[in-house]
């Protein structure tokens, strides 16, 4: 298993909680007359209730900054942050970033940011949304190298959201492939979308092939499904499942995610 995510989180299985940013600025759903300050007191409301409700750790994304782009404007990195800047001196326990889609941007936020993990699509090539996607893990993990982040922790989906893969392999196989070519810290197993659940036969298939690797489920984990889901994976990253009414698009509900921390302890 990972030293690095045994240095963050011990041997809990880790409940990850997403801090959506606001659709951040040139993105077509930004709010040009809240501007920052309502990108920075937004994530500071969803923060605050996720820490307060006990969760192991928040990731910040971008996942307002719709449609997804494979090379993100300069600004949209800049401007995360500056948000994670000002929410610094708030911030209590281990964070992650991902910036959709995009490795090496991602990885750059987690440089200036002192973010201890990233989540992306490393590997694969799929036909997509945003059209057809191959990215380079080589090329992310030799510039994670460059900016001296050796330590940062890389969380690898590998079954995109929004795509379908053009390889043929099961997706226990393309998981044992990237654990073999490209060392990563975690194996993430994703829904067709944001909010939807991975199968279950898939966690179950890649966890069976990878017993010494950390396998997450990565979207779609609901209250109803927590706990049967880490009875699988080794962890799980929520976001949709702790918004008001369970809407991705909402702010956090606080109490929707203390009452989500409360079924993870039982097992505890």
């Amino acid at each position: 298993m990972s030293d690095k995510l045994k240095a963050i989180f011990g041997d809990v299985k880790p409940v990850i909680a997403m801090v959506h940013l606001g659709a951040l600025p040139g993105s077509p759903l930004h709010d040009q007359e809240g501007g920052l300050e309502a990108l920075v007191e937004g994530a500071r409301k969803d923060l605050a209730a996720l820490q307060d409700a006990g969760f192991d750790a928040v990731m910040f994304g971008n996942e307002n900054d719709r449609p997804y782009e494979f090379k993100v404007d300069t600004a949209s990195t800049a401007t995360m942050a500056y948000v994670i800047g000002r929410l610094a001196g708030e911030i209590r326990i281990p964070f992650g970033v991902n910036v959709l889609w995009d490795p090496e941007s991602s990885i750059a936020l987690a440089a200036a940011t002192g973010a201890a993990f990233v989540r992306e699509i490393f590997t694969g090539t799929y036909a997509s949304d945003m059209g057809p996607w191959t990215p380079d893990a080589g090329r992310a993990m030799r510039y994670r190298d460059r900016l001296g982040r050796k330590d940062l922790a890389l969380l690898y989906n590998v079954s995109a959201e929004f795509a379908h893969s053009l390889d043929q392999r099961s997706v226990a196989d393309r998981a044992r492939s990237a654990v073999f070519s490209s060392i990563p810290d975690a194996v993430l197993v994703s829904g067709t979308i944001t909010g939807e659940a991975a199968e279950m036969v898939d966690l179950e298939a890649v966890k069976k092939v990878l017993p010494d690797t950390y396998v997450f489920a990565n979207t779609g984990v609901k209250h109803a499904t927590v706990r049967d889901t880490l009875k699988i994976a080794d962890g799980v990253i929520v976001g949709s499942s702790l918004k008001v009414d369970g809407h991705t698009w909402n702010a956090v509900d606080p109490e929707r995610a203390k009452e989500f921390m409360a079924l993870v302890r039982q097992d505890r």
